[in-house]
């Protein structure tokens, strides 16, 4: 190397150096220009006059997470979906707001909404009445859940032409024995408890009589807690709501001039019965407005404001299982093994996450991938963090499966939990076949060689694998259960055998921990902790180009109500079973938990 060389070299490292120093000086800046006006968009708060009411008009089924699969968007009946969480924050940003000086809830367009769904929003519709601010329901009509929700309204309007159906819970299903015998279908079913009832469409023509016990315990444990709390709202006794459901023919056969509309006025369940026009003019009373036609109101979803991610700071993470319980990479709506393992294991890398909640909307579904996500919740307990499990509608089956690990198990009160049981199902069509004259032959080296053939028939060799694969499975959810609940063997057994417990049943026997919503879990998280200051960071996967377009294909598809047809729910339930995919065959699945109506 020359001396120029020697004499240069020293002065292009330090220029080096002064690059990056004004590189990274450039970035740090564009970065806080970014971080400032991103501030300014999620901390700006949406115009409103001085007083406004929200508009709490949710559309669809409520859901943790939007589900973008065509069959089971078809098999639901509904294309429409609304967040829980996104009316949850909704309805506590207004209630401290004080442009907001009511809420105005129309279920109109409310779907389906799992009984622990309804008790969180109601929860939540409380705690705004209890801020002073005033809550007035308006729909046309009312069936059971919409009602639900408009009775903790302070004011209740029905349309002088309409009804509250209350009607009650039940469980009801299609069976197709019938069908598979015409078309001579078998139906190999290998299972592990009394009331493990996931499989009985497929094998009977109507409802086992354990099933029947089981289920009938349920639907009348939900109806009571809802008959009492409709009751306290609407200052009524139970026995006088029940008296309501039961006989609402008699109420409207004595109704002397509006029918159902004056049935429900004169029983106590609404306030009012107004046209459109009339709640309009009520509402401007409150809010004001330009019109006669019009009052000062801001729709929940415009109203939300974006939540900005939560990135400095002791974190506990959030992360939600919703849907069926799969292995792979599926879209949202179900449950990826991979995804949830992905999801857990950068929240026990991140350095910043203390605790983690695990929030549970899922009647289970394949076994090995349960045991996956079960895996990696207890690498995050290892890792020196307290997993936490928030149980939503229903966490049952695989999804109690998931979350038995957990330091602490919070469910609602109906919740449906439970059923500890698992089962393996194979339809064959070689009947079918023989049926239309086609028959099926071959050769082969052993009585495993193409013995799960849908063509071909299960042998004696393989049903008795998969039946020992079953067994076996059902032993080690008891020994999960049993070492996640600090529980024997005997005492889980006790309880398990597929049995659905409601929440506050599953509190008495000691599958949960405490009653309460998601709120109460990420709290407990943080105290488990030893957080005094935290912020809670929603972790989820983002969103591939082909599920945006799918969710912008179900929001702009304007096809209304798509009612659950025969062939629709079979469409549903094959693609399900197809979906699972369990290389074993071996589900814990809730039968109970999709049925419910």
């Amino acid at each position: 190397m020359s001396i120029g060389g020697l004499f240069i070299k020293p002065f292009r490292a330090v220029g080096r150096v002064l690059a990056f120093i004004r590189a990274t000086v450039a970035n740090l800046i564009v970065l806080g220009i970014v971080a400032v006006i991103a501030l300014a968009i999620f901390s700006g708060r949406t115009k409103l006059p001085e007083q406004a009411a929200l508009l709490l008009a949710p559309t669809g089924n409520v859901v943790e997470q939007e589900v973008l699969d065509p069959f089971a968007l078809l098999g639901a009946g509904l294309l429409e979906q609304t967040r829980l969480d996104d009316m949850l924050r909704a309805i506590r940003q207004a209630g401290g707001d004080d442009r907001i000086s009511a809420l105005v809830f129309d279920p109109s367009s409310l779907g389906q909404a799992p009984p622990a769904t309804l008790e969180a929003l109601g929860d939540a519709l409380a705690a705004f009445r209890e801020t002073g601010k005033r809550i007035v329901a308006t729909s046309r009509s009312y069936e059971r859940d919409q009602h639900y929700l408009a009775s903790f309204a302070d004011d209740v309007y029905l349309h002088p032409l309409g009804e509250v159906m209350l009607g009650g819970y039940g469980m009801y299903g299609s069976y197709y024995r019938g069908l598979f015998d015409k078309l001579k279908v078998n139906v190999h079913v290998f299972r592990v408890g009394s009331y493990k009832a996931f499989v009985e469409p497929y094998t009977r023509a109507d409802m086992s009589p354990t099933a029947r016990e089981a289920n009938q315990g349920t639907v009348d444990a939900l109806w009571a807690r809802f008959v009492a709390r409709v009751a306290e709202n609407r200052d009524l006794t139970p026995e006088a709501v029940r008296a309501y459901a039961d006989n609402y023919d008699e109420w409207v056969v004595a109704a002397t001039a509006g029918g159902g509309a004056e049935a429900a006025l004169n029983y106590g369940l609404v306030d009012g019965l107004l046209t459109d026009a009339e709640v309009t003019a009520r509402l401007r009373e409150l809010t004001g407005g330009e019109r006669d036609d019009h009052y000062h109101r801001v729709a929940f979803k415009d109203y939300l404001q974006p939540r900005l991610p939560a990135v400095f700071g002791d974190a506990v993470a959030v992360i939600t299982a919703s849907g069926v319980i799969v292995t792979g990479d599926p879209p949202p709506g179900f449950v990826g093994a991979d995804d949830m393992a992905t999801l857990l294991g950068n929240a026990r890398r991140d350095a910043a996450v203390k605790a983690v909640v695990l929030r549970i909307d899922s009647g289970g579904g394949s076994m090995l991938a349960s045991e996956i996500i079960r895996q990696e919740v207890i690498r995050v307990q290892q890792a020196g963090k307290p997993v936490v499990v928030s149980m939503g509608g229903t966490a049952a089956s695989g999804g109690y499966w998931i979350g038995a690990p957990a330091d602490e198990i919070w469910a609602a009160p109906t919740t449906l939990t439970g059923s500890i049981g698992v089962f393996a199902i194979v339809p064959t069509f070689e009947d079918t076949l023989d049926e239309a004259g086609v028959t099926w032959d071959g050769v082969r080296t052993g009585p495993f060689v193409g013995a799960l053939d849908p063509f071909g028939g299960v042998g004696e060799a393989m049903a008795r694998a998969l039946q020992a694969n079953v067994d076996y499975g059902y032993r080690q959810f008891v020994e999960i259960v049993a070492a996640g609940r600090d529980m024997t063997a005997e005492q889980v057994r006790a309880v398990a055998e597929g049995r659905v417990w409601t929440g506050e049943q599953a509190l008495e026997h000691g599958l949960v921990d405490k009653l309460g919503h998601l709120q109460d879990a990420v709290a407990s998280a943080a105290a488990l902790a030893e957080l005094d200051q935290f912020v809670v960071r929603y972790v989820k996967e983002p969103l591939s180009p082909k599920e945006m377009l799918l969710r912008a294909l179900a929001e702009d598809l304007d096809v209304g109500r798509i009612r659950g047809t025969l062939a629709a729910r079979l469409a549903r339930e094959i693609k399900l079973l197809d979906t699972l995919a369990d290389p074993k065959h071996v589900y814990a699945l809730c039968e109970l938990c999709s049925g419910l109506r």
